[in-house]
């Protein structure tokens, strides 16, 4: 068992660059199908997070929705941690075992990850409810006894919900490890934020302007998701299992598949902790330095981040166990190819968003209340960012994908610190601006160093004929035209609405003109296959 499994980790992609051949066409038409089934989802969970963004913000005011939003921050924080970083390897390992036959080794894979997340759930549940006041100290700032107290009920009550959302996430991540993506659309981007919307408006409709009811509504939505995701697993595990010959599992394949498992999740898992502290530390050192007033600022300001990685994890969760799939073979034409493609879908679904909020900052603050327009500085820093960020593709999962966890993990620890440096230096002189100037050079960092590590060591870069396409398509279309249509119109409602339009065609005949470089063919996988 030890030989398969060292043969199994083997990261060194091979070193052919064939042409993407008729099998690599297909895996994208198979990306193509997922993928636009997590666009959706993801576009829906995007408006829902922007959603209860706005109620909360526009029912509890800058001061009590920064209580919510380092409440929140702090829940997701603890909740990665105990996930161990399982969820890439759930995804990798599944899939890569099946690709070199090794699918009876699957039951094994799951045991091994599975009994310690549920152990450090449960651990950092605790934690996370005994060291609330703790925690509440650190981030309240200044804020009043009152505001203190309502953040320490906010976080004990969003701690006991940690073991479901880990569990929630975990067992969805396993699922896509089957090439299941549904599940993942359904549970994480459809039924959790819809019913967090949900819950969250009938709180502030219903006259009562209590946090912890907010809080509440935001976190019940894990029970259904957690129980549904496992049942799902089960499911995908079950008919996966029907079709693989029976084989004996000794002791030793077991205690190999532990070690070939954890040496390959170690790096991530850190990995992953660092990775979400880069997206939640900012609202933490804000509400600590400037207080809890202007991490409201902040959360709002770049909620929009969040609705372009929600397209990211669209595309990402769809390509991932097939690009694993492509590297376990040492198929480097294929797993390009992927790469390219889904790079050049993720310029044209995100970029005119980031294009968009550079242009009009003001109007969409002015959405959440008057009293955020004063973040049109931080929506410009962190637009700018996610460009570059979106422009080299999802570099990360690449690495990780190819077995370079360790890698991965050096780019995350280089870019958090450097946040962390900025922030800390920036934040009590410019206050929210600071953390926008911080995390935007460190999502700078943590896309450009990996972007260089993939083309230099793997041989695999993301621009090709339809990252080009949808850069220009892009710029010309949300870039371009808003200004050249703002300087003969000037500002005003009809301006902004003609320019949008004329964005809007221009896009579109665009991408009708370059669908071929695009790969936008693939789509016809969506098609009703004829009997």
């Amino acid at each position: 068992m030890t030989a398969p499994l060292a043969h199994l980790t083997d990261p060194r992609p091979d070193a052919a660059a064939d042409a993407p051949d008729a099998a690599a066409k297909k895996a994208i038409g198979n990306v193509a199908r997922g993928g636009v089934a997590g666009i959706a989802g993801a576009g829906v969970a995007g408006l829902a997070g922007l959603a209860v963004t706005w109620l909360v913000a526009h029912r509890l005011g800058p001061e009590h929705a920064g209580a919510f939003f380092a409440a929140t921050a702090a829940f997701v924080l603890t909740s990665t941690l105990a996930k161990l970083g399982t969820q890439t390897g759930l995804v990798y390992w599944p899939a890569r075992l099946r690709a070199r036959g090794h699918g009876f080794l699957l039951g094994a894979c799951l045991r091994t990850a599975f009994a310690p997340v549920v152990c450090a759930a449960l651990a950092v549940g605790v934690l996370l409810f005994v060291d609330a006041p703790a925690l509440a100290r650190l981030t309240a700032g200044d804020a009043s006894p009152a505001v203190g107290a309502e953040l320490v009920t906010q976080i004990r009550l969003l701690a006991a919900f940690v073991p479901l959302a880990v569990l929630s996430d975990t067992l969805l991540a396993a699922t896509r490890g089957y090439r299941l993506i549904r599940p993942t659309v359904l549970l994480d981007k459809l039924v959790r934020p819809g019913l967090q919307t949900a819950g969250v408006a009938a709180v502030a409709v219903s006259g009562s302007a209590r946090p912890t009811l907010f809080a509440l509504a935001w976190a019940l939505p894990y029970v259904p998701t957690a129980v549904l995701a496992g049942y799902a697993l089960h499911r995908a595990h079950t008919d996966t299992m029907a079709d693989i010959a029976p084989t004996r599992v000794k002791r030793s394949h077991r205690a190999s598949m532990r070690r070939a498992f954890w040496r390959f999740t170690g790096p991530r898992s850190v990995a992953s902790v660092a990775q979400l502290a880069l997206q939640r530390v900012d609202v933490l050192l804000v509400a600590a330095l400037a207080g809890l007033g202007a991490a409201g600022l902040y959360a709002v300001a770049g909620r929009f981040v969040v609705l372009g990685q929600f397209a990211n994890q669209g595309i990402s969760q769809a390509v991932q166990p097939r690009l694993a799939e492509a590297l376990a073979v040492k198929d480097r034409a294929a797993a390009n190819a992927l790469y390219q493609t889904a790079t050049g879908w993720l310029v044209l679904l995100t970029w005119p968003l980031y294009l968009l909020v550079m242009t009009y900052a003001p109007d969409y603050l002015g959405i959440f209340g008057a009293a955020y327009r004063d973040g049109a500085p931080i929506v410009i820093v962190l637009a700018g960012a996610m460009l570059v960020a979106t422009g080299c593709g999802m570099v990360d999962i690449v690495l990780s994908m190819a077995g370079r966890t360790a890698w991965n993990l050096g780019n995350v620890l280089v870019a958090l610190g450097l946040t962390i440096a900025l922030d800390l230096t920036l934040i009590p002189r410019i206050g929210a601006l600071g953390a926008a100037i911080g995390l935007a050079a460190a999502v700078v960092a943590n896309n450009v160093l990996p972007l260089a590590q993939v083309g230099l060591g793997l041989k695999l870069h993301p621009f090709g004929t339809g990252w080009l396409s949808a850069a220009g398509i892009t710029l010309l279309s949300f870039g371009v035209a808003p200004v050249a249509v703002g300087a003969v119109l000037g500002d005003g409602g009809t301006a902004t609405l003609t320019a949008l339009g004329v964005a809007v065609a221009t896009y579109l005949a665009g991408v009708r003109l370059l669908r071929g470089p695009l790969a936008l063919d693939a789509l016809k996988a969506l098609r009703p296959r004829r009997r």
